[in-house]
């Protein structure tokens, strides 16, 4: 069981209130996106939970204690741009968050360790379609194949909490799209809480199951940054639960290189 909670949390950057008072609580597998205009603060909302930033005020809680006091492996995270290391292969990025873990000092397993922890990233590699690319460079790969390997390498630590800071927002719209089914498959199967920042609406209420909206109630245009946004409207949605990813991308890939536009799966149903 994972449950979030945020108590009277504000962030203020010297005179500049960011966020005021937020109230917000999160039951255990919740797919939660946030929405809200450009620089309201949502990501510092993500940055909050993920414990890079901390409340100036309040105080954020994980099933009922305060969070760490710096990023932890019960909370992993996807950025928009890749955030994946270029010099290392995909097996080697996937490798390398339990790595360092099991090996502070020197960053490599070894012997029945190591070949365990191949196996499990293979077979994450192998989750996200990208089982053929293990060997190669981020640079070699295409922007949405990034986003699997960054989403793999989250996910290897079997995180509680996955966060997802407009992943998709460089992405092409059939890539997007199997990002889309891709994750929610894969939220179901990990049986996480998710928490998302997005601007496109309609990716907010396809995906998740419950949608806020942050923004400032109260301005001041003499003084913007006298006030800070807080829950401004929390929306319950219902998503489709789309599943078969592999059949998405294979049909996708394969129109791309015909020169024909990919159409909707005859098995996805609103």
């Amino acid at each position: 069981m994972t449950e979030i909670r945020f108590e009277g949390v504000w962030k203020e950057y010297g005179s500049t209130i960011v966020l005021e008072n937020v109230d917000l609580e999160l039951a255990d597998r919740e797919f939660l996106v946030v929405i809200g205009p450009s620089g309201v603060g949502k990501t510092t909302l993500l940055r909050l939970l993920l414990a890079q930033e901390r409340p100036t005020r309040g105080r954020i809680l994980l099933d009922g204690r305060p969070i760490a006091s710096e990023p932890t492996a019960d909370r992993g995270v996807v950025f928009q741009r890749y955030s994946v290391f270029p010099h290392k292969t995909a097996l080697a990025n996937v490798m390398l968050g339990p790595q360092w873990a099991g090996s502070p000092l020197l960053g490599r397993l070894f012997g029945a360790r190591r070949r365990a922890l191949v196996d499990q990233a293979m077979a994450l590699l192998d989750r996200v379609g990208l089982a053929d690319a293990a060997d190669k460079y981020p640079q070699q790969l295409s922007g949405g194949m990034q986003q699997r390997l960054a989403l793999a390498q989250a996910l290897i630590n079997k995180p509680k909490v996955l966060l997802l800071d407009e992943p998709f927002g460089a992405l092409d719209p059939g890539s997007r799209r199997a990002m889309h089914v891709l994750v929610h498959e894969l939220w179901e199967e990990e049986a996480m809480t998710i928490v998302m920042v997005t601007h496109d609406l309609m990716e907010a209420f396809h995906l998740g199951t419950r949608v806020v909206a942050i923004d400032k109630r109260r301005h001041d245009p003499q003084a913007p940054e006298r006030y800070g946004a807080t829950i401004a409207s929390d929306f319950c949605a219902k998503p489709r639960i789309v599943r078969d990813s592999r059949r998405f991308e294979t049909a996708r890939l394969r129109a791309a290189a015909e020169g024909a536009a990919a159409q909707p799966l005859a098995h996805e149903k609103d």
